[in-house]
């Protein structure tokens, strides 16, 4: 892995939106409505190094996971958490929504981005669903289970939607109003 030699100002501000991003999942805000599928697809689309999409947003959200976790919900857990049950799933969701956003927004346009949000809300349904069914004990293990399980994520699938919407249009917005404020934030 590259890392970069100096902190350039590119980079600093895309990894700080990130991060910020992340930490607004401390707010109160409706379930499933969150930064997750923004934040992938930010990453994807501006980092020049392709392994800093993957890394910097991820790191945010575990980050933020952590003080989720072992702050926000500490009474649910009742020790300290690292991982919980079924975050390889989130993870593997956010990875595979980062691909998606390298694939997608190489050129970034309203429509493209607009598309690409709403993936990102389906390979997010999908995958985390697929995580609740497998690595929980709610669902019998069988197909009459994993489709109960789609079936009950359906009612979070609109804030999930509206989220990935929200924070997509804020953060890509929000930079590509400082590049013109602050050229030096383009490419070069």
């Amino acid at each position: 892995m590259i890392i970069p030699q100096k902190l350039d100002l590119r980079f600093g501000v895309i990894a700080t939106m990130i991060l910020l991003a992340a930490l607004s999942r401390l707010i109160p805000h409706p379930h499933n409505f969150s930064p997750i599928g923004g934040m992938a697809l930010f990453g994807a689309a501006y980092f020049t190094g392709r392994q800093w999409a993957f890394i910097v947003p991820l790191v945010s959200m575990w980050i933020s996971d952590l003080a989720l976790n072992n702050i926000v919900y500490r009474e649910y857990f009742g020790h300290f958490v690292w991982f919980y049950s079924g975050s390889l799933f989130t993870y593997g969701a956010f990875a595979l929504i980062v691909l998606l956003g390298m694939f997608s927004l190489k050129e970034v346009h309203i429509y493209n981005l607009g598309l690409s949000a709403l993936g990102a809300s389906v390979i997010f349904f999908i995958v985390s669903n697929f995580g609740v069914w497998f690595s929980g004990i709610m669902y019998p293990k069988d197909l009459s289970g994993l489709v109960a399980c789609y079936v009950a994520g359906i009612p979070f699938f609109q804030n999930t939607i509206l989220g990935d919407l929200f924070y997509s249009a804020v953060l890509f917005g929000t930079f590509e109003l400082s590049v013109r404020k602050v050229p030096r934030l383009a490419v070069n």
